[in-house]
């Protein structure tokens, strides 16, 4: 089962935003903000960011978590 920022994958998008909590949030910015984790970047605001223009120095970072989504656990 996959659950969380990969969604549900069982083809019912009323609850891909499930929550840790197991609520499910109606917006993207909500959505991720039960995920973030104080500290370890700026919190979403109301404006999606460009990830790499903001955060430069993670590209290695986030094109090695990229890479796992795009692995065979997720084909």
């Amino acid at each position: 089962q996959v659950r969380g920022l990969c969604g549900t994958y069982n083809w019912h998008q009323q609850d891909e935003f499930t929550t840790p909590a197991g609520d499910v949030e109606l917006g993207v910015i909500a959505f991720a903000n039960k995920f973030w984790v104080p500290g370890t970047c700026p919190a979403p605001g109301p404006v999606p960011l460009d990830s790499c223009d903001a955060f430069t120095g993670h590209r290695e970072l986030v094109e090695a978590a990229c890479a796992i989504l795009l692995g065979a656990a997720f084909q």
